[in-house]
């Protein structure tokens, strides 16, 4: 039985060449970057060329570039960072109602702590208007955290516009950038960005390292204390492999990613056409077009989401029913009910993930295993109508 990978969204295998570059670090090149010493000075340089990597890939300069633990780490960073140390100035923030939970999460702290936060609502396709975020602004606001991408349902933000209205308000604008690096054009510059998360694990790099772009002359405060490192932003001990493989993994996937999106693309649109036309009373989640190369997320009428993903986990195809960090969670997807979608349909839904790793042989036999697996479903499900 084949062994299909559909769950990129959630995290992604690690390149063998990231591998290989990160292995060094964990011998022979073990130094602490903070050291004087010659090891110590090995792993800094090692550090720093990974930060000028990811720093080119954003169109930023390396000392913009902070290493952290990951994405929910790097938007803590600069929600509450600039919260805390702009405060002076006003306590409003503005983001959307579908954010991924390291966002929500940190406002509804936020919240607690004297700050007001508009959660922006979004259209039946997820979008974000421009006009939403320009009734919302005040003379207090003083950021607004948009995600360039929706991490369930794929559908890409006008961050650029909403950038422009954020600085033209004088306020900061920060993406959550976790999807969407490497498989859609970012330019911090042009994109009016002050502030871009991104995680090493969606990219084929290894769990537990990110970064966080702060441009230069942002007004930002750390979260933890120690020993100063990042720029005195980010405390702690490097994780020198990490922050290798961070930039390998940029490298290579920047190197490839005109090539690598069209194909992913490719293969998402063979996805979305067969489901929708083999299986009645199926339906695409979130925008069309204006989605990532390689999401496609669905829901089914008369089926529980989870059953699906089981049922074809039995064949051997790994999906998921949302984001990997709500995957115990029995309440509906917050990013479908708030596209106005009912929760017993939201609860039906599949997320289908690709990487560059995928193939147009595992697309067809997802697409020869899924309609059986929903017949299946709907023959013993105790709902037949709404």
């Amino acid at each position: 039985m084949p062994k299909v990978y559909f769950d990129n969204s959630a995290t992604t295998r690690v390149d063998p060449k990231v591998v290989e570059a990160m292995l060094p670090f964990f011998d022979e090149k073990f130094g602490n970057a903070s050291s004087l010493h010659s090891f110590g000075r090995e792993a800094q340089e090692a550090m720093e060329e990974a930060r000028r990597i990811v720093a080119k890939a954003l169109n930023a300069t390396s000392r913009e570039i902070i290493f952290t633990s990951g994405g929910t780490e790097s938007d803590n960073l600069a929600i509450q960072g600039i919260a805390f140390a702009n405060k002076d100035r006003g306590n409003h923030i503005i983001t959307s109602a579908i954010e991924h939970h390291a966002v929500l999460h940190t406002c509804r702290f936020l919240e607690s702590q004297g700050f007001s936060v508009t959660y922006l609502p979004v259209s039946s396709e997820g979008i974000v208007s421009e006009e939403a975020v320009k009734e919302a602004m005040t003379r207090q606001t003083i950021l607004v955290s948009v995600m360039a991408a929706n991490n369930e349902i794929g559908t890409i933000q006008p961050i650029r516009a909403i950038g422009e209205i954020a600085h033209d308000y004088k306020a900061l604008f920060h993406t959550d950038a976790v999807q969407a690096f490497l498989k859609m054009p970012i330019d911090v510059f042009k994109d009016s960005i002050d502030l871009l998360s991104i995680s090493a694990h969606k990219i084929h790099g290894p769990k537990g390292v990110g970064a966080l772009y702060v441009r230069n002359g942002t007004k930002i405060r750390p979260i933890m204390y120690g020993g100063g490192h990042e720029r005195g932003l980010r405390s702690s001990t490097e994780n020198v492999s990490g922050i290798v493989g961070l930039g390998k993994a940029v490298e290579i996937g920047r190197g490839n990613m005109i090539e690598d999106v069209e194909r992913m693309k490719a293969m998402r649109e063979r996805i979305i056409d067969g489901v929708l036309h083999r299986i009645p009373d199926s339906y695409l989640n979130g925008h069309r077009y204006k989605r990532l190369c390689n999401n496609a997320n669905f829901r089914f009428d008369f089926v529980e989401g989870e059953a699906l993903v089981l049922q074809l986990d039995m064949k051997g195809i790994a999906t998921s029913t949302g984001s990997a960090c709500s995957t115990k969670d029995l309440e509906p997807s917050h990013v479908l009910l708030a596209c106005g979608i009912r929760p017993e349909q939201a609860r039906g839904s599949l997320r289908v993930s690709l990487s560059r790793m995928n193939t147009f042989e595992e697309v067809n036999y997802f697409l020869d295993v899924i309609p059986d697996a929903v017949t299946t479903l709907r023959k013993i499900s105790p709902i037949k109508s709404w």
